[in-house]
């Protein structure tokens, strides 16, 4: 099982996370909806990449996560945590 660092976003109403080693998203209404919907992403996206030639997987770019923290949301607030998972 590997493990995976991701950052998690408070918006309006519900909870983003973004993994930093691949890119991929999840969204809930609690931050654990959304780890869990950020876990079934990665691990669908897994067993694509095993499955298949020519997935593309790369870590997020710099540019990609300063938009991540700085998409503006009238009624967010700025709430953001760090965690590592595993999946």
């Amino acid at each position: 099982m590997n493990f995976y660092t991701i950052i998690l976003r408070k918006s309006t109403n519900y909870w983003v996370s973004l993994c930093l080693e691949n890119g991929l998203v999840g969204q809930g209404e609690t931050p654990e909806q959304a780890i869990d919907k950020l876990k079934e992403a990665i691990e669908s996206f897994l067993e694509v990449s095993n499955s298949e030639e020519n997935v593309y997987s790369r870590p997020l770019h710099i540019d990609e996560l300063h938009e991540f923290l700085m998409i503006e949301d009238s009624e967010s607030s700025e709430i953001y945590e760090l965690r590592k998972v595993y999946a």
